[in-house]
């Protein structure tokens, strides 16, 4: 079988003659997994971390620190990568490279300085709410991965554990604007930050991108962080065929993901991503 490149849906490095094809045969099923195993590899080590958004929580050690690093990282990760990581370090500077200990214990006065944040539509106003929720979340519910895990084990699913998420997280006072930079799977959101957040979380192998600090949901309940450049490619590999990029279309592709691993379908996010980004190569 004849691979060809595909870069944003048009042909162009790696990708296959039987584009959007329902119904694969065993052989073109093994073939495809195959290719997308050796994408994984490929994309999937050390050397991944510096220019992606995982970075930010990769410069702490502590739990916590990695935790609040890294969810206030994925809730900025839209748009250019380089500015991205640039503003989301320099959220952790104004926190003193300490994130767990400025949202439990920061002065009035440190927290003024949040309010001069901005990020494309995330502003200085959501980023204090932000930390007000992580507060609240650390105070009285037992911390992150604490509110993931309780909202999982409702009916063992990501989508309750995102759905109980944002229960809690918006339990804090909070301006109506910063509501729409916490995706609503139940509004058709594909939730592409949060699914990313998890898969730092809670994935774990070899090669030390993902941090697998939580234990208590399986890598395999996790949903495929989609967004342009992963579904472009899933769509020219006929693993996806919903146009719209949104719920239905993660539960579709993260489907389809599990018949080629079902402990780790969103090992696949690096292949689909690193492709798309690369232009298909």
């Amino acid at each position: 079988m004849a691979f060809e490149p595909i870069v944003d849906g048009e042909k162009a490095a790696y990708s296959v003659n039987f584009v959007r094809t329902k119904n694969l045969s065993m052989d073109e099923h093994q073939e495809i997994k195959a290719f997308l195993d050796e994408k994984v590899r490929h994309y999937n080590t050390i050397d991944f971390i510096t220019l992606d958004p995982v970075a930010v929580p990769h410069a702490f050690t502590r739990k916590e620190d990695i935790e609040i690093a890294g969810l206030l990282t994925a809730s900025i990760a839209w748009g250019n990568r380089k500015a991205i990581l640039k503003s989301a370090r320099q959220l952790m500077i104004w926190m003193d490279n300490d994130p767990y200990d400025f949202v439990m214990h920061a002065s009035a006065n440190e927290w003024s300085t949040i309010g001069r944040f901005i990020y494309r539509t995330f502003n200085g106003t959501d980023a204090r709410f932000f930390l007000d929720a992580l507060k609240n979340i650390y105070t009285k519910h037992g911390g992150l991965e604490a509110v993931f895990t309780r909202g999982y084990r409702q009916d063992s699913t990501i989508k309750s554990a995102l759905q109980y998420f944002r229960k809690v997280f918006l339990s804090a006072p909070h301006p109506a604007r910063s509501e729409k930079h916490v995706a609503s799977p139940d509004k058709g959101s594909s939730a592409k930050r949060l699914n990313m957040y998890l898969r730092w979380m809670v994935r774990h192998d070899e090669s030390g991108v993902d941090f697998g600090l939580w234990k208590h949901i399986p890598a395999g309940a996790l949903m495929i962080p989609l967004d342009v450049h992963s579904g472009t490619q899933a769509r020219s590999l006929g693993l996806l065929h919903r146009k719209q990029n949104d719920w239905k279309a993660v539960e579709e592709l993260t489907e389809t993901l599990r018949k080629f691993d079902p402990g780790d379908p969103v090992k696949y996010d690096f292949a689909l991503f690193g492709m798309g980004v690369n232009n298909g190569q």
